[in-house]
């Protein structure tokens, strides 16, 4: 038995727990901010047999980002336009750890 701690984006949450459960996997909601961006997070926590581990994913999502260029010193704004560009975002950071024993009350 494993217990499977998925951290996932706030916004990539529902959509991942919905996925897990049409695939039968228990999950567990645990919010969470991350270290690094100091960004809101979601743990899931979810218990299966080590054969379904890899069944256990998140997928990744393309969004638009607005790059702004570098302007340099003092260089006006209204000079420069912002690229929009596609950026790959989502995705999970995965921690599978092993169970001893499990008990359902």
């Amino acid at each position: 038995m494993k217990l499977v701690y998925a951290i996932v984006h706030d916004e990539d949450s529902e959509r991942a727990t919905r996925k897990l459960n049409e695939k039968k996997f228990s999950v567990t909601k645990l919010s969470s901010t991350g270290g690094f961006l100091k960004r809101g997070n979601t743990t899931l926590m979810i218990g299966t047999e080590d054969e379904k581990v890899p069944e256990v994913e998140c997928a990744k999502r393309q969004q638009i980002e607005v790059q702004a260029p570098y302007m340099g010193s003092g260089a006006p704004v209204s000079n420069y336009s912002f690229v929009p560009i596609t950026v790959e975002a989502g995705g999970a950071t995965i921690f599978v750890i092993n169970v001893e024993e499990f008990h359902k009350v």
